[in-house]
């Protein structure tokens, strides 16, 4: 147990040949990264303010249903 952990630290490279690849592997990642439309942009927008008001909506609901529940169970 001991020599396989020795091994991981030996083929482990330096802190900075670490950061150098994650700096890589994010710059390669940004590349991949498609900027929507304006048109996409609006209607996404749109999407999530109308998703947002019906959740709303239901939880108002549910509070208001379950409040009046809880004042005709407990008086």
């Amino acid at each position: 147990m001991a020599k396989a952990s020795e091994a991981e630290k030996a083929a482990k490279p330096n802190v900075f040949m670490r950061i150098g690849l994650f700096i890589k592997q994010i710059i390669d990642e940004m590349r991949k990264v498609v900027t929507p439309t304006g048109k996409e942009l609006l209607g996404w927008a749109i999407a999530v303010f109308i998703f947002v008001l019906l959740l709303m909506a239901f939880v108002t609901a549910m509070d208001l249903g379950l409040g009046k529940l809880v004042m005709w169970v407990f008086g």
